[in-house]
């Protein structure tokens, strides 16, 4: 059984902060909230977005 809901992998994530440079990574989202940012998720999820491109 997948363990989120959603995967959007390989995005440029921006914590918003100013204290971190952008970086590629994934997110996870399980009911409709952020439920982990990751350089790499190794979990699955019901859907998957490439946003590599």
């Amino acid at each position: 059984m997948p363990e989120y809901d959603m995967i959007i992998r390989n995005g440029t994530i921006v914590d918003g902060t100013g204290g971190l440079p952008a970086y590629r990574g994934d997110v996870a989202i399980k009911d409709g909230k952020i439920a982990m940012v990751s350089g790499a998720i190794k979990a699955s999820a019901k859907k998957e977005l490439h946003a590599s491109g």
